[in-house]
């Protein structure tokens, strides 16, 4: 609860000492103290403490109770933790913010258990729409009633009048009715898309699965959201991620969310601009465009950075369009396939890495890993050295051989945990127990000295932090099905998950001078939980509530 400390008492016994406002400078208060807590500052030098002091949304000082409260003065907003643990707000490195806040209002299917499921959810909510309104986002997983892929004719009828371009959960591969493909102009004389697969039947008539580089052909005729839309999305979005005590996110997105994110903190005067801190990435292709803008404008501020660039060199293991040196366990004759060429992709992060920019790039199987590794170490090799911080997203699936070139190169594994416990359920039918092995395998890049940043891929799984945290520390999957862990010996200690949220993430957008510990002169972002995530059984971790997300010393979320 709040409290307002009153020193009207102790001002008087110092003018009676002999003291007087003339005599005094004004005193210098903390606009916000947070006592009686259990805090976890993620900084070696302090690594525990019980209240820390904010002044002009920065850490002032950090320390005992009886230390911190010696600062407060009649304007300061007193926190009375009671027992609560803090930690630094929560960094999500790896989000797709605005698809993210657009699918809260979306038909939702990644629960559909079954085929029945899924096309009656779709019906219902074809009912809440006018005719010609299009049906998206979903996150739909067809390994939820045994792998059998949905196709148009399942929902044809339920959506005779409206178009319907729905994306499995991974983001890789999307469900498009009759009518989409109608728009969209494919039929059976649709030519084949490299780096992508419209799935096909006996006939050769698509079926409505479109994977990667194939979901463009309907993606061209979907309508761009208005400027009110998207700023409905952020707004979701932001309050959605305070509320499981996300305070920052790295967005792998495009130029029309930065714009958006723009947009926001233009009209911060009329309205509460950015609630969320924001790196926002652009595609690596358009390199050029984002080294001239850097050029003319900067990196930006503490609320919205730029600088980065997403690259994509294969796609997911869910749609079988990972790129593996072997085949798939399940599919013998399918070992995946690069979205872009290597070629293309060496020539863009070499142009982009002469520019100073941030190279950020997609790989899940091991061949598309192996492949980026490469190209990261030919760069480094023929330029000067630099602090590049080159990042592998995802990487889930690496070789043996390569997880020492990680640290060697200086390459950021930025992993999601929860997909660990999700891919667990199944994978092992997909790609075997063998390779099974080195996938996820947190522990064993903390033990090649690499440096993890965790985040969530939200939309593709939840943006829930501590559901991440439990993910990574237990690798008990969703069907809790491993009750000792999927790949036990890939398990992480909590500690190592919170630095994983907090510092490394920091660490990861270059803002590590900034966020990621609890220390004076860093952004007072910060989080109580209401439970001490390092005195419980890990198990109980996905059960632990968020109290209040705290950005810059503003409280953002108060759970009632």
């Amino acid at each position: 609860m709040h409290l307002r400390y009153l020193f009207g008492l102790l001002q008087a016994a110092i003018i009676l000492s002999g003291c007087t406002e003339a005599d005094q400078p004004a005193p210098d208060h903390p606009d916000l103290v947070l006592i009686n807590g259990v805090i976890w500052t993620g900084d070696s030098a302090l690594p525990r403490a019980q209240a820390l002091a904010v002044s002009a949304e920065r850490i002032r000082a950090v320390g005992s109770d009886a230390e911190i409260s010696a600062l407060i003065g009649s304007d300061t907003e007193v926190i009375d933790a009671d027992s609560a643990m803090v930690v630094p707000g929560f960094i999500d490195s790896h989000v797709h913010f605005l698809t993210g806040g657009f699918a809260l209002s979306s038909v939702q299917l990644r629960d559909a258990a079954t085929p029945e499921m899924f096309v009656q959810r779709i019906a219902d909510y074809v009912q809440t729409l006018e005719p010609g309104e299009w049906v998206l986002n979903g996150d739909w997983d067809h390994e939820n009633w045994g792998g059998e892929l949905p196709g148009a004719a399942w929902i044809d009828a339920v959506s005779p009048d409206n178009p319907v371009m729905i994306n499995r959960l991974d983001g890789h591969m999307v469900l498009a009715n009759s009518a989409a493909m109608a728009l969209a102009g494919v039929s059976a004389d649709t030519a084949d898309v490299s780096g992508g697969e419209i799935v096909r039947d006996a006939q050769g008539e698509p079926t409505g699965i479109f994977k990667d580089n194939a979901m463009a052909l309907i993606g061209q005729v979907v309508p761009e959201p208005s400027t009110e839309q998207r700023q409905r999305a952020l707004a979701s979005a932001s309050q959605y991620v305070a509320a499981q005590g996300v305070t920052s996110v790295h967005d792998m997105a495009d130029w029309q969310s930065l714009e958006t994110y723009r947009q926001a903190q233009s009209d911060s005067a009329a309205g509460p601009g950015l609630n969320t801190r924001i790196y926002s990435v652009v595609p690596l292709r358009d390199h050029a465009a984002l080294a001239a803008e850097v050029a003319a404008h900067g990196r930006g501020d503490e609320w919205l950075r730029i600088g980065g660039l997403k690259g994509f060199m294969d796609g997911s293991l869910g749609s079988h369009t990972a790129a593996f040196f072997e085949p798939f366990t399940d599919s013998p004759d399918d070992r995946g396939f690069f979205i872009n060429d290597p070629g293309d992709m060496a020539a863009w992060i070499s142009a982009a890495d002469a520019d100073d920019l941030h190279v950020i790039v997609h790989a899940i199987g091991d061949r598309a890993i192996s492949s980026l590794l490469d190209i990261y170490a030919d760069v480094i090799e023929d330029t000067p050295p630099r602090d590049r911080r080159f990042r592998i997203e995802h990487a889930q699936h690496i070789a043996a051989e390569d997880l020492p070139r990680f640290a060697e190169l200086g390459v950021i594994a930025s992993m999601q945990p929860y997909h660990a416990i999700d891919d667990g359920r199944w994978a092992e039918r997909v790609i075997g127990p063998e390779r099974a092995l080195t996938t996820y395998a947190f522990r064993s890049l903390l033990d090649n000295d690499a440096t993890v940043a965790f985040g969530s891929d939200w939309f593709v799984a939840p943006p829930v932090p501590l559901t991440g945290i439990y993910a990574a520390v237990t690798r008990r999957t969703l069907d809790d099905a491993n009750p000792d862990g999927w790949v036990p010996e890939q398990k992480i200690s909590v500690e190592e998950a919170l630095y994983a949220y907090t510092r490394d993430a920091a660490y990861a957008s270059f803002e590590e001078d900034i966020k990621g510990t609890l220390t004076p002169g860093k952004l007072a972002d910060f989080v109580l939980l209401d439970q001490n995530l390092l005195a419980i059984d890990p198990v109980t971790i996905r059960d632990v509530q968020v109290l209040r997300t705290v950005i810059g010393g503003r409280t953002v979320f108060e759970k009632d």
